[in-house]
C-alpha cells in the first residue's frame, strides 16, 4: 500500500512531458518485444530519443538553476566562464599556434635541405655541361667521387647521339622522356621519389638524380626526426614491390604508407619530458613524371618531430651559449606566468569567500526579520561597500525595532481615539427637538477620528430651544477634549439658568436666559479651566416659538446665515472668541423670523478649503447652494454641500472639520 502511495504521488508530481516520455518508452519495449522489426517501434524508438533528449534538457536547466542558486557557487560559474573559460581558450590557441609553427619550421628544415640537394644536383649537371668533351668523363668520375658519400644512390647520365656515359658504370637507371627541357627538382619514378637535375647544351644532356630515400630524408637535418614521402594515389606498380608487400586482391594504394614501402631506418627524437609531445605535418611537394615529359605531380612529404627537437636546432644551443638560454628564459616566463595566476586565484577566492561570507549573512538577517526578529545583528568587518550593506541592514533592523515599538503606541493610541470618538459621537444630539415652528438639523464630520467642531441644539422648556455652534482651535484630542468641556460647561449654565428661571424665583424672560450672559459665564469658565492657547469661536442662540424672535450671541464665529425668500442675510458677530481673555464682553442680537426662513451655521471647514489652484470654496458659493436647493429636505442640503466642498479640494480627504446646523422656521 505504501508503495502505491509513493507511486500515485509521484505520478501527481510528474508533468505531461515526463509522463508522456514514459508511456512512449513502456509502449516501445513492448511493441520490441513482440515485433522488433516492425516500423511502429522505430517510429517509437525515435519519438523516446526525441522526448528524452527534451526530458533531458529540462532537467539539466533544473539542476543548473539549484546549483547555481547559492551565490557561491553563481560566483564559481561567473569565475568559470570570465576566467578559467578564456585561459583554457588562450592556452588551447597557444597550444596550437605552438604546434603550427612548430610544423612549419620542421616542414621548412626538412624542404630546404630537399631544395639545397637539388640545388648540388643542379651544380654538377651545369659544370658537366660546360666541360670539353675529351675531359668530360674524367670529371664525371671525379664529382661522381665527391658526391658519393652526400649523395648516397646518387646517378649521373651523359647522353649525346652517338653514345651514353653513366656514373655509377654499373647503374641502370633508364633516361629521362627525350622531351624534357633543363629542368631541377623532385621526381617521381617507379614508386620512388628523386631530387634531380637536367641541363642541355648544344647535343648533350646530362642527367643527376639522388633517390630520396626514408634514411636519406631523415638524416639530411640531424636530430631532426623522421622524413619521408607518402604513397597515396596508387602509382607504385606491383612489379617495384616485392611480392611479401604486394597488395592482396583490388587493395589500393590510398592507404599513407611511406612510398615504395620503405621500412624506418631512423628513431624519433627521444622526448626531454612528458610534454614533448610528437610533432607532425605534411607538405605538398610539386614532382616531375620521370617517363612522361612535362607533367607534373604532387607528392606528399611527412615530417615527424618533437618540440624539443626543433628547439634544438632553432637555438642552436650547441654552438651559441647565447641562444642556448632561450629554454631557460622561456621556462622562467611560464614559471612567473604561473605563479601569477595561483596568486590571482588566491585572490579572487578571497575576494568571493568575503562576498559570499556577506551575503550569507545578510540572508540569515533577513530570515530573521522575516521571523520578526528585529534584534538580530550581523557582523560588520571592512570599510568595502559590502560592510556598508551590513551596516545599513544593521540600521535597518534598529529602525523597524524601533518602528515596531511606535507601531504598537500607535496602535495604543489608535484604540483611545477610537474610544473617544465613539465618546464624542454620544456628546452630538441624537435626535431634534420637537419644536412646533422651527425644525433643527445638525451634522458634523471630522477630518480626523475626532473633531474640534462642535454643535448642539436642546429644548428649555415648551417654548423656548438653545442652539449652538463651536470651532475650537487645532484638531485632534486636545480640540475634542475642548470640545467636550464646552458641550458641558454650556449644559451646565443652561441647567442652572433653568432652574434661576422656574416660576418661584425669576420669569422665564429674565436675566438667567440672557444668550449674553450665558457666552460671558461660559468664557470665564474656559478661561479658569483650559491653557491661555486654548480658545473656540461659538455662537449661541434662543429661539421663542411663541414670538419668533431669534436671540443669539455670537463669539468670533462665522456669522451665520439667514436665506429669506431667496436672498441671504449674515448675521452679526457680538464678541471675541471664548477662552482666550477673562472679561471679554458680548452683546446680544435679535432676529425675528418668519415663515420660510433658513438659518445656516458652519465652521471655516465649509468655506475655507482650497482647491488646487488655492481658491477658497467661500461664503457665496455655500449660499448659492442653499438658495438653490432651498425647498429640499434639510438633510439633503447639508449632504449636497458637503459633497460640493470635497469635490472643490479634490482630495479624498477633509482639510479641516465639516459642520453645518440648518435651522428652518415652519
Amino acid at each position: 500500500m505504501r508503495v502505491l502511495q509513493k507511486l500515485k504521488e509521484l505520478f501527481k508530481r510528474t508533468g505531461k512531458l515526463e509522463k508522456s516520455f514514459a508511456a512512449f518508452l513502456l509502449l516501445y519495449v513492448v511493441l520490441r518485444l513482440a515485433l522488433p522489426n516492425s516500423s511502429l517501434t522505430t517510429l517509437l524508438l525515435f519519438a523516446c530519443i526525441v522526448l528524452g533528449t527534451w526530458l533531458a534538457l529540462r532537467l539539466v536547466r533544473a539542476a543548473t538553476r539549484k546549483a547555481i542558486w547559492r551565490l557561491r557557487n553563481r560566483l564559481l560559474v561567473t569565475y568559470l566562464f570570465i576566467g578559467v573559460v578564456p585561459l583554457l581558450l588562450i592556452i588551447s590557441l597557444a597550444g596550437l599556434g605552438a604546434y603550427a609553427l612548430a610544423s612549419q619550421i620542421a616542414v621548412y628544415l626538412a624542404t630546404s635541405e630537399i631544395d639545397r640537394k637539388v640545388a648540388a644536383m643542379q651544380t654538377a649537371t651545369e659544370t658537366l655541361a660546360r666541360t670539353e668533351p675529351p675531359v668530360r668523363k674524367e670529371v664525371l668520375r671525379r664529382l661522381g667521387e665527391i658526391y658519393q658519400d652526400k649523395y648516397p644512390g646518387m646517378v649521373m647520365l651523359v647522353e649525346d647521339s652517338k653514345s651514353a656515359v653513366r656514373w655509377p658504370e654499373a647503374s641502370t637507371i633508364e633516361p629521362p622522356a627525350k622531351e624534357w627541357n633543363t629542368t631541377s627538382g623532385v621526381a617521381f619514378r617507379e614508386g620512388r621519389y628523386y631530387a634531380w637535375s637536367r641541363a642541355i647544351e648544344g647535343k648533350v644532356t646530362i642527367t643527376a638524380a639522388v633517390p630520396l630515400t626514408r634514411r636519406f630524408l631523415s638524416t639530411m637535418v640531424p636530430e631532426l626526426g623522421e622524413v619521408y614521402f607518402l604513397d597515396v594515389s596508387g602509382r607504385t606498380r606491383r612489379r617495384a614491390l616485392p611480392d611479401s608487400a604486394a597488395p592482396p586482391g583490388n587493395m589500393s594504394f590510398t592507404d599513407i604508407r611511406p612510398a615504395y614501402r620503405e621500412m624506418s631506418e631512423a628513431t624519433m627524437p627521444p622526448a626531454a619530458n612528458r610534454f614533448d609531445i610528437p610533432v607532425q605535418w605534411i607538405s605538398v611537394t610539386p614532382a616531375s613524371d620521370w617517363a612522361t615529359a612535362n607533367k607534373s605531380e604532387y607528392g606528399l612529404l611527412l615530417v615527424r618531430t618533437r618540440f624539443s627537437a626543433l628547439l634544438d636546432i632553432v637555438s642552436s644551443r650547441k654552438s651559441d651559449e647565447v641562444q642556448g638560454l632561450l629554454p631557460f628564459i622561456v621556462i622562467a616566463v611560464g614559471a612567473l606566468f604561473l605563479l601569477v595566476e595561483i596568486v590571482s586565484l588566491i585572490i579572487g577566492v578571497s575576494l568571493a569567500r568575503t562576498i559570499t561570507r556577506a551575503v550569507h549573512s545578510l540572508y540569515e538577517g533577513t530570515q530573521r526579520v522575516m521571523r520578526s526578529d528585529f534584534s538580530h545583528r550581523i557582523e560588520v568587518e571592512g570599510r568595502d561597500q559590502l560592510a556598508e550593506l551590513g551596516t545599513s541592514f544593521n540600521s535597518m533592523t534598529e529602525n523597524l525595532e524601533r518602528l515596531l515599538v511606535v507601531a504598537k503606541e500607535k496602535e495604543r493610541l489608535q484604540a483611545e481615539i477610537e474610544i473617544a470618538r465613539e465618546v464624542q459621537e454620544q456628546l452630538y444630539p441624537k435626535t431634534a427637538p420637537t419644536v412646533r415652528t422651527l425644525r433643527v438639523t445638525g451634522l458634523c464630520q471630522p477630518a480626523r477620528m475626532v473633531s474640534g467642531d462642535y454643535y448642539d441644539f436642546q429644548r428649555l422648556h415648551e417654548n423656548k430651544l438653545a442652539i449652538a455652534i463651536g470651532d475650537v482651535a487645532g484638531k485632534g484630542i486636545s480640540a475634542a477634549l475642548l470640545m467636550a468641556s464646552i458641550q458641558s460647561a454650556m449644559r451646565m449654565e443652561l441647567r442652572s439658568s433653568l432652574e434661576l428661571a422656574a416660576p418661584s424665583h425669576v420669569p422665564v424672560n429674565g436675566f438667567r436666559l440672557s444668550t449674553a450672559r450665558m457666552v460671558s459665564d461660559l468664557n470665564q469658565q474656559l478661561y479658569a479651566t483650559t491653557s491661555p492657547e486654548k480658545y473656540a469661536t461659538f455662537y449661541f442662540g434662543l429661539y421663542d416659538e411663541i414670538s419668533g424672535v431669534l436671540a443669539y450671541t455670537n463669539a468670533g464665529h462665522l456669522p451665520p446665515i439667514l436665506v429669506r425668500r431667496g436672498r441671504a442675510e449674515r448675521l452679526d458677530v457680538n464678541g471675541t472668541v471664548v477662552g482666550a481673555f477673562p472679561r471679554s464682553l458680548y452683546d446680544e442680537s435679535k432676529v425675528q423670523m418668519e415663515s420660510g426662513d433658513l438659518l445656516i451655521c458652519y465652521t471655516d471647514g465649509i468655506t475655507e478649503p482650497e482647491n488646487e489652484y488655492g481658491e477658497m470654496f467661500g461664503e457665496d458659493r455655500l449660499i448659492d447652494l442653499a438658495v438653490k436647493h432651498l425647498e429640499r429636505d434639510d438633510s439633503r442640503i447639508i449632504e449636497l454641500i458637503m459633497d460640493a466642498v470635497r469635490q472643490w479640494t479634490g482630495s479624498p480627504e477633509l482639510q479641516d472639520d465639516m459642520t453645518l446646523l440648518l435651522a428652518r422656521k415652519q
